[in-house]
């Protein structure tokens, strides 16, 4: 499994976890072991997943703060899936670059949902990572 792969699997445990309301580290080790047993992403898997459902609170605030008119309760689940696995890697595992982070989550966006949502997705991204590193943005939460 190359990390592309490993990012759709977290993706879909991401979205499982939204649609069960099971944000628990018992929920995502059974995932894990089931989806990435012997497997060389394990590691990166096990600390997206952390960092995702460690800051959900978090992740969520900033895409509210960007997105005013289709906030987290009105996104489809899969967007929102993508739009967090992407903000997991951005604001919490400093070795993968913004734009990697981005792409990845538009090519989800272009497999599992709509050529709306790929841009939206691109979008928000897109304006996350510019406002992130301002000081006093409203994407300064929890730090």
């Amino acid at each position: 499994m190359n990390r592309t792969e490993a990012r759709e699997r977290i993706m879909q445990l991401l979205y499982q976890m939204d649609i069960q309301g099971d944000y628990s580290r018992e929920c995502r080790e059974r995932y894990l072991e089931a989806n990435f047993r012997k497997n060389s992403q394990r590691e990166y898997a096990d600390q997206l997943s952390d960092a995702v459902a460690d800051h959900i609170g978090e992740i969520d605030e900033r895409l509210n703060a960007i997105s005013s008119k289709w906030n987290t309760k009105r996104m489809a689940k899969v967007d929102l899936a993508i739009a967090r696995l992407a903000l997991g890697e951005i604001f919490y595992m400093d070795a993968i670059p913004d734009a990697v982070a981005i792409n990845e989550a538009v090519d989800l966006a272009k497999k599992y949902s709509t050529n709306e949502s790929r841009r939206f997705i691109n979008g928000i991204l897109g304006q996350i990572v510019k406002k992130k590193d301002e000081p006093n943005s409203e994407l300064d939460i929890g730090n």
